[in-house]
């Protein structure tokens, strides 16, 4: 069967988002078979910008499926030297069945790599979208709540990929809420927000984004931020901190927003304690932030398998 890319959640469906978050839940529970599942399989990890978590993840992953691994840095290929990017495609689509890219371009660049058949091309992390973050982070949601109904994330930060990722994921799943608070001038793009709204209408969840924090809601469920300089970018405005410190996460927000049957705190990682969040959140009974990179693992193999072999009969 031709394999399959993972690209942008725009272009998943709510059930192939709620079967990869199963798929995650039970891998991580031990109740999968997992060691042979792609065997003879050969997966490439290309990271063009840095890593530690969603690199690790992806790579332990194929390997405990039993798939053979190949790491390229990024100055490893010959795009480098000249080469276009389709040659290396056809070049690397007759060697590997999946590559996992991560680049400082966008989506666009990626687009290119999985205008084939014969290599699943996986996005983990572009400037634009993080969707392997958001499945893994519904995944958490879903193990910790046992159940994603209803539940109100409430964000703080820029709107940057992992953003967007969350917004367009929690867009497709019914009855859940995301309320967004992003500095005026740093909101999520516009051709993103439009998507999820139409897909919220359409599946019945909400998304909300504002830049004021006059109105804060109460007793949410969750708490997510992330890094306010995403990792090689720039920002225009030298004093663009300002614009961003009242939407820290202190334990003081925490309080403000927190419901008393119990608010956890998430963060993508890697945090800049102090600015984004305060050392008190973050180590704090609220955050459950190792435990969610952990879960990064499972996720990482479910989107493996999906790729690569499809569904599992057991999974339906």
């Amino acid at each position: 069967m031709p394999k399959r890319h993972l690209l942008s959640l725009v272009d998943l469906t709510p059930s192939e988002i709620s079967y990869l978050i199963d798929r995650t839940l039970s891998l991580a529970s031990g109740q999968a078979e997992t060691k042979q599942l792609l065997k003879g399989n050969a997966i490439g990890i290309y990271f063009r910008k840095t890593s530690t978590r969603t690199r690790t993840a992806f790579t332990l992953g194929a390997q405990k499926l039993g798939a053979s691994v190949i790491i390229y840095g990024s100055g490893d290929l010959q795009i480098n030297t000249g080469e276009t990017i389709g040659d290396t495609t056809r070049v690397l689509a007759g060697y590997l069945d999946a590559l996992v890219l991560r680049t400082a371009d966008s989506v666009d660049e990626m687009k290119i790599f999985a205008n084939q058949d014969n290599m699943a091309v996986i996005n983990a992390m572009s400037d634009k979208e993080h969707p392997t973050q958001a499945l893994s982070d519904l995944a958490m949601l879903k193990k910790h709540f046992g159940h994603l109904d209803n539940l109100h994330v409430l964000y703080f930060g820029e709107g940057n990929s992992t953003a967007v990722a969350l917004m367009l994921a929690i867009s497709k799943v019914p009855r859940m809420r995301l309320t967004l608070y992003t500095p005026e001038g740093y909101g999520l793009p516009e051709e993103f927000t439009n998507s999820a709204q139409v897909f919220a209408h359409k599946w019945g969840a909400q998304i909300d984004e504002y830049h004021q924090l006059d109105h804060l809601p109460e007793h949410v469920d969750v708490v997510y931020t992330t890094r306010w300089q995403t990792t090689g970018s720039t920002k225009s405005d030298p004093d663009w901190k300002q614009y961003f410190k009242p939407f820290s996460v202190t334990q003081a927000m925490m309080e403000r927003v927190s419901r008393p049957s119990g608010t956890i705190f998430l963060h993508d990682l890697p945090a800049v304690r102090g600015e984004e969040v305060s050392s008190e959140v973050l180590d704090g009974s609220q955050s459950m932030v190792f435990h969610q990179a952990q879960n990064k693992l499972f996720s990482a193999m479910a989107v493996l398998e999906w790729c690569i072999v499809g569904r599992f009969p057991e999974q339906g």
